[in-house]
């Protein structure tokens, strides 16, 4: 349960700090929601450069990799989208 909680407080951080990089207004559970995906997406883009460990099931990306995948994430959804 801990980890949810924790997961979702990253989430909030990682996508305040890529919609203000991005210019966006948004509201709460969508900047979550952005930041918990960005991580996901930012995850896949850090196990195309470098493979985990074997006992590691998601690539231990970082808060930075998370920020740039939320952002490609707005990126898109403003340009592709809308």
């Amino acid at each position: 349960m801990l980890h949810y909680l924790w997961m979702f407080i990253v989430g909030v951080v990682v996508g305040a700090v890529a919609k203000h990089l991005m210019g966006l207004q948004l509201d709460f559970w969508m900047t979550a929601g952005l930041g918990i995906v960005g991580s996901y997406v930012g995850g896949i883009i850090g196990r195309i450069f470098s493979t985990p460990g074997e006992d590691q099931i998601f690539h231990p990306a970082g808060i930075i990799m998370s920020v740039v995948g939320a952002c490609l994430l707005l990126f898109a959804w403003t340009h592709l989208v809308k």
